[in-house]
C-alpha cells in the first residue's frame, strides 16, 4: 500500500502569499460589486462603468418593476368601503312653475357664425403597439440638452402605468410617473444630451393598445425594449 507523500514545508504557500492572495481576491470582488452587481441589480453606479456597459438602465428597470409590484400588492390589500349615503332623488319642479312664454313681438336672434374647425396637430412620428397583461415596452427620443418635443399618448382598452425618464452623458433622471392613466400629452424638455422617453407597463387583465405620437426637436424615436 502506497501513501501519498506529504508536501514539504517549502512547497506550501507562506503566510505573506496567502494574505496577498486574499487581498487581491477582495479587491477583484469589490471591483465587480461596484462595476457590475450594483448597477445591474440596484441601479447604483459609483464608477460610471455600469452606464457605459448598459447595466445601470437594467438596474433602473428592475427597481421600477419592484416598486410597481409592491404598489400593486399594497393596493390589493386596501378594502374600499362603499358610502352609506345615497344621493337624494331630484325633486320634481312645482306644477306652478312653467317656462315663460316668449314675447310675441321679440325680434329673432341673429344666427351666430359656426366656429371654425380646429386643425388636428401634425405629428412627426406615431407608433402603435399591443401590450398583453403584465407586458412592458419603452420608447426613447434622442435629444440634445434643452431640446423640446411635443408628445401625446393614449392607452386603448384600459389604463396603463408609465415612467417618463432620461439617461445619457453619465446621467439619469425621472421626469414623471403615473399609475392607471389612460392618456397624457404635453412637452418633454431634455435636461441633458441623451435618450429621453417613456416606459409603459400593462397591469390590466386584458390586452391594451398603446398609441404614441411625437413631434419637435429630436433626432429619432426608437423602441428601447
Amino acid at each position: 500500500m502506497y501513501n501519498t507523500d506529504m508536501p514539504s514545508r517549502n512547497a506550501l504557500p507562506s503566510s505573506a502569499q496567502l494574505i496577498r492572495s486574499t487581498i487581491i481576491a477582495a479587491i477583484v470582488a469589490l471591483l465587480l460589486l461596484a462595476t457590475v452587481v450594483m448597477p445591474a441589480e440596484y441601479a447604483l453606479d459609483p464608477t460610471g462603468a455600469g452606464r457605459l456597459l448598459g447595466l445601470t438602465e437594467m438596474g433602473e428597470i428592475k427597481e421600477q418593476l419592484a416598486e410597481e409590484a409592491a404598489a400593486d400588492e399594497a393596493a390589493q390589500m386596501v378594502t374600499v368601503q362603499p358610502s352609506s349615503e345615497e344621493s337624494a332623488p331630484e325633486s320634481a319642479a312645482p306644477a306652478s312653475e312653467t317656462a315663460a312664454a316668449p314675447e310675441p313681438d321679440a325680434a329673432p336672434k341673429a344666427e351666430e357664425p359656426a366656429p371654425a374647425p380646429v386643425a388636428e396637430p401634425e405629428w412627426q412620428d406615431e407608433v402603435r403597439v399591443v401590450l398583453t397583461p403584465g407586458e412592458g415596452t419603452e420608447f426613447k427620443l434622442t435629444m440634445e440638452e434643452g431640446a423640446v418635443a411635443r408628445f401625446s399618448w393614449v392607452s386603448e382598452g384600459g389604463p396603463i402605468n408609465y415612467d417618463t425618464h432620461g439617461d445619457g452623458s453619465g446621467q439619469s433622471i425621472s421626469y414623471e410617473k403615473g399609475r392607471g392613466v389612460s392618456e397624457d400629452e404635453g412637452e418633454l424638455e431634455a435636461a441633458f444630451t441623451g435618450n429621453h422617453g417613456w416606459f409603459f407597463r400593462n397591469r390590466n387583465d386584458d390586452d391594451i393598445t398603446l398609441v404614441l405620437r411625437t413631434d419637435g426637436d429630436y433626432g429619432e424615436l426608437k423602441k428601447a425594449m
